[in-house]
């Protein structure tokens, strides 16, 4: 009669605490004493785990999730999704003290707000959930089709049109793709009073597992509180923030360059 391997059971043990509390991250403390675990044993196994993409850690501490692979091999309820994704935005809406939003594609040529966050005080730009975007909306367009086939974008731009929303705003379709490829190195987009001559935005995507956009997370605010002094400070804790998102539903960033 086949017995049990007592490191197997104890990884799957560990995997079946963190997806107890799932999508809040598990101490390494809580998993050792809650499975009574030996903690080099414990660290040992999360390491092997981790390596496998079937567990993950920020590296700050706040304890360990379910990883990328295993998120990707058993899916995700829009539910599920939309709990990481809120949990992300209030972290950064809170360090940036500035409205944040997440949006996805909403019919053929729309953007709609799938979830929000807002921790600012005093008067600020918001937005809210059901509120739709244009397609060529600067920030969120850059960031959902910088990583796509440039053909594909200029069909999208055949059929939908470049708005100009103010007199800032890039409607020369060259521009664009100069624009696009920028967005694509750096890992973010920005638009600077190209939507509204008192705003600003910034976006950066959320991949799934194939490596394809299929969120945007934005941020928007007064013009005079985010602008080229400090738009490239904003956009790397987005894109950083897009990143983590897609981690943790088991999205896979392209790589670089690609």
């Amino acid at each position: 009669m086949a017995s049990d391997v007592p490191a197997v059971t104890n990884a799957v043990r560990v995997l079946e605490r963190i997806a107890r509390d799932w999508p809040d991250p598990v101490a390494s403390g809580t998993l050792i004493e809650d499975l009574g675990l030996n903690r080099s044993t414990c660290y040992n196994i999360l390491g092997t785990l981790q390596r496998a993409g079937w567990a993950a850690s920020r590296g700050d501490r706040t304890g360990w999730s379910l990883g990328p692979r295993l998120l990707a091999l058993t899916g995700m309820s829009v539910d599920m999704v939309v709990d990481v994704v809120q949990q992300e935005l209030d972290d950064l809406s809170q360090r940036l003290g500035l409205i944040a939003f997440a949006v996805q594609r909403h019919g053929p040529g729309e953007y709609a707000v799938l979830a929000k966050a807002e921790r600012g005080q005093g008067v600020r730009i918001t937005t809210s959930v059901g509120d739709t975007f244009a397609f060529s909306a600067p920030a969120i367009m850059r960031a959902f089709h910088a990583w796509s086939d440039p053909a594909e974008v200029d069909r999208l731009i055949d059929r939908y049109g470049l708005k100009a929303f103010t007199p800032e705003t890039t409607t020369d379709r060259n521009a664009l793709h100069e624009i696009l490829r920028s967005t694509r190195e750096r890992g973010y987009g920005i638009s600077v009073r190209e939507y509204d001559l008192g705003q600003s935005g910034v976006s950066a995507p959320v991949f799934d597992a194939r490596g394809r956009v299929v969120m945007v997370l934005c941020s928007l605010a007064f013009a005079s509180e985010l602008n080229e002094s400090n738009i490239a400070s904003v956009g790397e804790q987005i894109r950083d923030c897009g990143l983590r998102v897609s981690a943790r539903t088991g999205g896979i960033a392209p790589v670089s360059g690609a």
